[in-house]
């Protein structure tokens, strides 16, 4: 809690209840002395205040802790038939006529004092509601602004962790193409040492970010095709087309990859099956149209028995919901030996730090 909002709060209680004082004063004195009728505002101002304070500051905080709410009630109850008491007195012996016309014997004053407590208790409940209200309110705002902060350091930490899911994959599958070519093409693989390290310094300076330059996301994810473009040379028919006008645009970072790393690893390459990758990507009106498909075989399908898909699959779905919850459309789709992914997605058009 800030310092300027505990001010804040402090100003707002004393103008609540110097304005009850006032309240009370202009009131009292139409029927008592206004001296008198000082007196007694200032008398039930203090006394409510005290009461109330402990109320909503000491208890009422502790009651939505610990969820304790009938007992919070009891002592509502309590305060407010303690003040009903205390306004009771305040009338009956706080009065501009004189005394002697109370009775002396208190007996005698009981009557008088059972009445005037009677008709203290809808101010004192009064009082108490609104103090109470105000404070619940509060603390409810409070509340809410502590369950909003967790709910975004747990979905940080959720992001992070599907990342993390994500990276050493990559990383593990471009440097086991450069041990397999270093044993037969040390040209081939001295370029494609050339590529991986765009890879590492793409990951390591701009996926920590919440959101990454489109360009550079596509950048990324031509390398990872060129890749594996040339790991599988003539085996695979891979055909990629990007177009990428809006330079202003972001997207979260490595939020494709699974996509073309599946697409590449279940393609079909089985003998007399004509293994292919297709992969289409295009931003237009600040939407991303991201399209791919590939050839599979029923003996290399990465679709689940329950039908739900791999990990990777699984990771940007669940990224999906978390960073686009209303402004993605996911469709996978599987026929004739064929699978399809379609992701339209609204892109952000600025990067908050």
């Amino acid at each position: 809690m800030t310092k300027s909002f505990v001010l804040k709060e402090y100003i707002f209680t004393f103008i609540f209840w110097l304005a009850l004082a006032i309240v009370l004063w202009c009131n009292l004195q139409i029927t008592t002395d206004k001296y008198l009728a000082m007196i007694q505002a200032v008398i039930i101002t203090v006394s409510s205040f005290t009461f109330t304070h402990s109320l909503t500051n000491k208890f009422l905080p502790k009651a939505l802790r610990e969820k304790k709410m009938k007992q919070f009630l009891i002592q509502v109850v309590i305060v407010i038939l303690i003040l009903g008491l205390i306004f009771a007195v305040i009338f009956t012996y706080l009065e501009v006529t004189p005394k002697n016309h109370l009775p002396l014997s208190f007996s005698d004053q009981l009557p008088i004092l059972w009445q005037g407590f009677y008709m203290s208790l809808p101010a004192s409940f009064l009082i108490t509601g609104v103090a109470c209200g105000i404070k619940f309110y509060k603390e409810h705002g409070r509340i809410e602004r502590d369950h909003i902060l967790l709910q975004q350091a747990h979905l940080e930490n959720q992001l992070k962790l599907l990342q993390d899911q994500i990276n050493p994959h990559v990383v593990f599958n471009i440097l086991n193409h450069i041990h397999i070519l270093m044993k037969t093409d040390t040209q081939l693989a001295d370029f494609l040492l050339m590529k991986f390290s765009d890879i590492l310094r793409y990951q390591l300076y701009h996926c920590n970010q919440a959101m990454v330059p489109l360009d550079k996301e596509i950048e990324y994810l031509q390398n990872l095709v060129e890749v594996e473009k040339l790991r599988w040379g003539n085996e695979l028919d891979v055909k990629a087309n990007w177009e990428i006008g809006n330079k202003k645009a972001f997207i979260a970072p490595l939020l494709l990859v699974p996509f073309i790393e599946n697409a590449f690893k279940y393609v079909c390459r089985l003998p007399g099956h004509n293994g292919y990758v297709k992969i289409s990507c295009k931003e237009k009106n600040n939407s991303l149209y991201f399209y791919v498909e590939n050839s599979y075989s029923d003996r290399t399908t990465y679709k689940k028995k329950d039908g739900t898909g791999g990990i990777g699959l699984q990771n940007v779905k669940k990224r999906l919901k978390l960073q686009y919850p209303d402004s993605h459309d996911l469709k996978i789709e599987t026929n004739h030996h064929i699978f399809r992914i379609t992701l339209t997605l609204t892109l952000s058009e600025y990067h908050e730090q």
